[in-house]
């Protein structure tokens, strides 16, 4: 069972790193070498100042969802990953960590919609005039697909385990 725990543990910081990276980071979408995009910014490389400029992004409802959602899926793994530590200390033997599941999930299920609008709606996030098939998807989006099923194994396992002495 210590095993488990640490397992969970370190499952569970390893997705919330994975999550602010996917968030945060600026790839999102590479149309070439010098130019990326990710929810907030629009960057070009000025291979003068060998520098990347970066500009806000164009605003769309989509976009908006997806910020939200990935937002809203760091918060709640962060606050289970606080709550669980604390069950760790005050929660009596035999007890089960529910909430902690349930957040992950949770956490999980928002990235998983945050991806799918992203993956589907696209065209209109990135709302360029250029062609969509000169750029690709970039890490940080990646990132963002590995954490839907590790925190839906970690909601899982949560769920499952029990605090024993």
């Amino acid at each position: 069972m210590v095993f488990l725990l640490i397992f969970l543990i370190m499952l569970h910081l390893l997705t919330l790193t994975m999550l602010f990276i996917a968030t945060l980071q600026k790839s999102w979408w590479i149309w070439d070498d010098l130019e990326i995009t990710d929810l907030w910014y629009n960057c070009f490389h000025d291979n003068a100042t060998d520098t990347w400029l970066c500009a806000a992004t164009n605003e769309s409802d989509w976009l908006q969802s997806v910020q939200a959602l990935m937002v809203l899926s760091v918060v709640f793994s962060s606050i289970s990953f606080l709550v669980f530590l604390g069950h760790l200390f005050i929660m009596s033997k035999g007890g089960l960590f529910y909430l902690i599941g349930f957040c992950q999930a949770f956490a999980g299920l928002t990235t998983f919609a945050a991806c799918l609008i992203f993956t589907f709606h696209r065209k209109e996030i990135l709302s360029k005039s250029r062609d969509l098939s000169k750029g690709s998807f970039g890490y940080c989006f990646i990132l963002a697909w590995l954490c839907v099923p590790l925190l839906l194994i970690s909601g899982f396992l949560y769920v499952h385990l029990r605090k024993k002495e």
